[in-house]
């Protein structure tokens, strides 16, 4: 069996220095990027997914960024396959890939592929789930209707989880296979992962994520949302319920004050950050970084060197 290919992933919280410290990486390592965000795959949707500067795209290859119309859905399978591809083709010219971005699930569906579970959708039977989970009673209603018809995920999801216990049973309507025995389709990775996240001072963290959010606004976040819809991107579209982009639109439609958008954009980041902190603590294999650290990328290079060969 041939040897898998090595892959460098580096991973944290928004606005915790993840870009910077991979540009130093992919330099020093001959290696090319593969954005693992959610959102900077959408075209015309820039300034408010943070994407790399084009200085930076020109320093070093940038791959998953501007692959979907912003009024297209897309799933982490769909990601996943088109990853996948790139990977294998930074590899063939032995190149290192470096996975760099937040979202959880992308990696942990990258590390861990399923035949099953993150392919299927039904936006009908999601759509009549979320609205029944908008009361608390509703919420409940759902987690023991998983409960009765898959005990061992309703164990692990929390009530409060909402798009997860939503997740778990529209799987289980479009697959007619319970939830927690998806694992049982997986397939190993074709690539073999050393991956390192970031972690920060969370007041440290939120002041950077509060002035970069202002930062946004300065660089032309209301404008690049007036463009999208004004291009015929509906608000409703999966894009466009990204942070800062769902908050902007309730500006523009006159429910709120810019100011008032600006501060629920920074505290709905907020809340993802520590969503994705919980997210990263249960992933395995993760070497632990300290954000505030003056020489990220020396200690990255060195643990590699010591005993994480790529």
């Amino acid at each position: 069996m041939p040897d898998k290919g090595k892959c460098l992933v580096v991973t944290g919280p928004t606005a915790s220095g993840k870009s910077s410290l991979v540009m130093r990486i992919a330099e020093e390592l001959n290696g090319e990027i593969v954005c693992m965000d959610s959102m900077q795959i959408y075209r015309g949707m820039d300034i408010g997914t943070a994407k790399p500067t084009p200085e930076d795209r020109r320093r070093v290859p940038h791959h998953m960024l501007d692959i979907a119309d912003p009024d297209e859905a897309f799933s982490v399978a769909m990601w996943c396959e088109r990853a996948e591809a790139e990977i294998r083709s930074i590899l063939s010219r032995q190149r290192l890939p470096v996975i760099v971005g937040g979202t959880g699930l992308y990696l942990r569906a990258l590390r861990h592929p399923m035949a099953l579970g993150y392919s299927v959708s039904s936006p009908d039977i999601r759509g009549e789930m979320e609205r029944l989970a908008e009361t608390e009673e509703g919420k409940r209603t759902l987690h023991r209707r998983l409960a009765e018809r898959d005990p061992r995920a309703a164990e692990k999801l929390h009530v409060n989880n909402v798009r997860r216990v939503i997740r778990a049973l529209e799987v289980m309507e479009m697959t007619g296979k319970r939830f927690s025995e998806q694992a049982a389709d997986s397939r190993p990775s074709p690539f073999d992962f050393v991956c390192f996240c970031l972690s920060m001072d969370r007041q440290v963290l939120y002041g950077r994520i509060d002035r970069r959010v202002h930062q946004m606004v300065e660089q032309g976040l209301v404008q690049e949302v007036k463009n999208l819809m004004a291009s015929g991107v509906p608000g409703d579209a999966q894009s466009m319920q990204g942070i800062g982009y769902k908050e902007i639109i309730r500006h523009l439609k006159g429910e709120m004050s810019l100011d008032d958008s600006i501060r629920e954009i920074q505290q709905n980041t907020r809340h993802y950050a520590k969503r994705q902190m919980t997210w990263f603590r249960r992933e395995e294999e993760m070497h632990w970084l300290d954000a505030g650290s003056p020489d990220l990328a020396e200690q990255v290079l060195t643990q590699l060197k010591n005993g994480e060969s790529l």
